[in-house]
């Protein structure tokens, strides 16, 4: 049967930066079909994607994941090589270990446990794998679920293997995800000699005066699984490198990142309100990111909650926090669910995971399978 070990360190030795794949999905495919699976290899644009799927009836659970990965950063950093799998002190060091390669291979792993004991076993089994997650998120998840909803493979429940515990296994899984906007507003104003101000017009304290406005404004309290909506200025831009000038335009940029309250439209809508009360000379730009989306408490969330509690002993949170994954994308055609490793060196030089939480997750996983489709 599948080592989760083995395979997760097999797919580190795969470079696979985003969007390359470098052979992972294949590594993939070869295995899958070693357990009865029909892979489909979906490529669009210069981004590799697979499907894979074991029996054609209903139940039909999915497993949605990626093996693309961002960059290394300074590998000279880094304690062990980053796409090497090196196992140390009892953990497993690389690119991907934790997000999300190491995730990928508890899945497949705890599946073909499941598959060797209940070979006859009810319904089907998927896995819907980018490169694409770490990108632009445009031709991976996006497009094969369009594909999977045109040729009959749209499934009932979903986990998608996103790490999702903060400290320990059992802390946490994510039932939903904040939506992201972000916007640039412009502020012009007139350039001229800082010894002549009344011959030109200061964009900066305008500017200043609406930024105010969007930091000051609460925009609600929260919602009953999502933490208060959050407007951050993240940059502002003069352009003015004259100590004697004063400059003809100045910019910022701000993203929210907002619950269940909102979409797009009404929050949109609510800034330029903000903008409007201070003045009508500025521009606005919005940039939509991730939409908010929320799979309420029901018995797919409990499932995937008890199988935790089941092999951890703990409850766990059923939390909405983080930034963005392709969940977003997979809740507009089923519940879904992330649950896996433990997200704190995700990124991070020296990215690694404990073998014990691999082992762990593994049989979280085969939990899954057991409660889904044996009852």
């Amino acid at each position: 049967m599948t080592d989760a070990l083995a395979l997760a360190r097999d797919l580190i030795r795969c470079p696979s930066i985003t969007p390359k794949d470098e052979g992972a999905q294949a590594l993939l495919a070869r295995t899958l079909g070693g357990l009865g699976f029909t892979c489909t290899d979906l490529p669009f644009g210069d981004v590799q994607n697979l499907f894979a799927r074991r029996g054609t009836d209903g139940p039909h659970l999915c497993f949605a994941g990626h093996t693309d990965v961002v960059p290394v950063g300074d590998e000279q950093s880094w304690s062990h090589s980053p796409f090497g799998g090196a196992v140390a002190d009892g953990k497993l060091y690389g690119r991907g270990a934790a997000d999300m390669k190491g995730n990928i291979a508890a899945f497949i792993a705890a599946t073909a446990a499941f598959v060797h004991n209940h070979p006859d076993h009810k319904g089907s089994i998927s896995l819907l794998i980018t490169g694409d997650e770490e990108g632009p998120a445009v031709n991976g998840t996006v497009r094969v679920l369009d594909w999977m909803a045109k040729n009959g493979h749209t499934p009932d429940v979903c986990i998608v293997g996103e790490p999702s515990n903060p400290k320990e296994m059992g802390d946490e899984i994510k039932i939903g995800r904040r939506g992201s906007l972000s916007g640039t507003l412009t502020v012009r104003g007139k350039q001229g000699h800082v010894a002549y101000p009344h011959l030109a017009d200061n964009p900066v304290p305008k500017l200043a005066h609406y930024l105010v406005a969007l930091s000051d404004t609460v925009l609600d309290a929260g919602s009953a699984h999502f933490p208060a909506s959050s407007l951050q200025v993240t940059n502002v831009d003069i352009g003015n490198k004259a100590e004697n000038v004063i400059p003809a335009r100045a910019t910022a940029t701000f993203n929210v990142r907002f619950n269940d309250r909102w979409d797009f439209e009404t929050l949109e809508n609510k800034i330029r309100s903000i903008l409007d009360r201070v003045g009508p000379d500025y521009d606005i730009e919005f940039r939509r990111g991730a939409h908010v989306f929320i799979t309420a408490p029901g018995e797919w969330t409990g499932l995937v909650r008890q199988a935790v509690t089941d092999i951890t002993g703990k409850t766990p949170v059923m939390s909405t926090a983080g930034g963005t994954s392709d969940a977003r994308f997979v809740s507009q055609y089923c519940p879904v669910v992330e649950c896996g490793l433990i997200n704190e060196t995700i990124h991070q030089v020296d990215e690694h995971v404990r073998i014990t939480d691999l082992e762990t997750l593994t049989a979280i996983y085969g939990r899954v399978l057991e409660k889904y489709f044996l009852g």
